[in-house]
């Protein structure tokens, strides 16, 4: 089965040099080259599913650059820009370009997407207030007043479905193409286990309670910056009791139907897009 979407990159993150300033300068030779994205940080994708990419040398005199990584020993750059943080914009132009990328590429573009963002969000230190500037590559920034060091967070997340009697939990949100249904899914809270939040996010959007949650995969998901964690877990029953806060509706479909519909076929719902982690989960529940 295909692994799950934003994962396979194939740089060599290249921990080493982000503690070696000399090497580093070393290494943003002429060979090193420079992401393209545009506004949003919308990704420039070739016919051949491959991500744009610039020379060095098209990089703003005084931009600010994090290291993605090696690749046949040449540098890759993301230039951090002056766009603001806040919650990202999928357009339809990003959404067709996810479908278009090679394998691995979305794990590259995803990556320099959850940094970029987090520089935009992160400026001023959160201990006292000084503006910050990057250090480690890019993969951190410090405080110039009281030397704190802060560093890109990870915010974690379950998605999961419940099964029961071969039927699987899906719920779908109004703001959603119509028809889509997907896992249900909420952030972990503090104190919480990856267990406890499965059944607790269940339970609160669809009145289920559920038992033996057992993990399927993760996925990071760069809008902004999560990681999905997947699993399935048992339903005690099936009565469905909504939160109209978070689902606009709640169905069990038969495992035979998700196998269809994932198959293409026509069927009570629209499953979520390939490179979404809830159809890597659809599809190794249906298998």
């Amino acid at each position: 089965m295909s692994a799950p979407g934003f994962t396979g990159g194939r740089l060599d993150r290249a921990d080493r040099l982000r503690h070696d300033p000399d090497a580093l300068a070393a290494a943003t030779d002429w060979r090193a080259r420079l992401l393209v994205l545009g506004p949003g940080y919308e990704p420039q994708v070739g016919d051949d599913g491959r991500l744009g990419w610039t020379s060095i040398a098209d990089a703003p005199e005084d931009a600010e650059l994090v290291l993605l990584g090696l690749a046949d020993d040449r540098a890759h750059f993301a230039a951090i820009t002056g766009e603001s943080g806040g919650a990202p914009f999928r357009s339809p132009r990003l959404l067709a370009a996810l479908g278009l990328m090679a394998e691995g590429e979305a794990a590259t573009w995803g990556a320099a997407r959850s940094v970029l963002d987090w520089h935009a969000r992160h400026r001023f230190c959160g201990n006292c207030g000084t503006g910050t500037a990057p250090f480690r590559a890019g993969w951190g920034r410090k405080c110039p007043n009281c030397a704190t060091e802060h560093f890109p967070r990870v915010d974690p997340v379950v998605i999961m479905i419940a099964e029961h009697d071969g039927r699987a939990l899906l719920g779908r949100q109004a703001a959603w193409p119509q028809g889509r249904y997907s896992a249900l899914a909420g952030f972990l809270e503090p104190g919480e286990s990856i267990e406890e939040a499965v059944a607790r996010e269940i339970g609160e959007e669809a009145g289920v309670r559920v038992r033996d949650v057992r993990y399927v995969a993760s996925q990071p998901w760069p809008f902004p910056a999560q990681l999905m964690i997947a699993c399935v877990a048992q339903a005690e029953d099936d009565a469905i009791t909504l939160d109209r806060h978070e689902l606009e509706d709640a169905i069990w479909v038969p495992r035979d139907e998700v196998r269809a519909v994932l198959a293409g076929e026509p069927g009570a719902f629209v499953a979520p897009p390939p490179y979404a982690i809830a159809h890597t989960l659809l599809t190794r529940w249906a298998a």
